[in-house]
């Protein structure tokens, strides 16, 4: 089951950056129009500070608090470097013999990431933007 978990886990980190690689810069900047929602920079700054602060809680087997090192969220650079570290920092992890309370955090943080991809697929259709062929595979978009 740990196993199957981090699996899904890193599909979902793969997915998220696939999407933020594909879009352009300017992108970032974009929110829902005419709805009450916030940028795309911000649904990232989310997404990296979760993926930070529930890792750094799986590894000291307790929640240590939400904080988020990426500064500039409108910087595509930033991001992907942010998102490829978060991704290693949870590939490092070793997920044999999670206490309960790890597992409970990593199945937080899975659905934590696959909640910002339903919300993200809404930014993509609102703006009329389009979607790597990983999201088209995984989610049929």
């Amino acid at each position: 089951m740990t196993k199957k978990l981090k699996e899904r886990l890193e599909l979902a980190f793969k997915l998220t950056y696939d999407l933020f690689e594909n879009l352009d810069e300017a992108c970032l900047q974009l929110d829902l129009p005419k709805l009450q929602s916030n940028r795309i920079a911000s649904q990232v700054w989310c997404i990296v500070g979760a993926r930070e602060s529930y890792t750094k809680a799986i590894q000291a087997n307790c929640w240590q608090g939400f904080s988020c090192s990426l500064k500039s969220p409108g910087q595509k650079q930033s991001v992907l470097t942010a998102l490829d570290a978060t991704r290693e920092k949870l590939h490092a992890i070793e997920f044999d013999g999670l206490t309960e309370t790890q597992l409970d955090l990593a199945l937080r943080l899975l659905e934590h990431e696959v909640q910002h991809h339903g919300q993200l697929i809404r930014y993509v259709y609102g703006n009329g933007l389009s979607f790597p062929l990983s999201w088209s595979e995984r989610y049929t978009v």
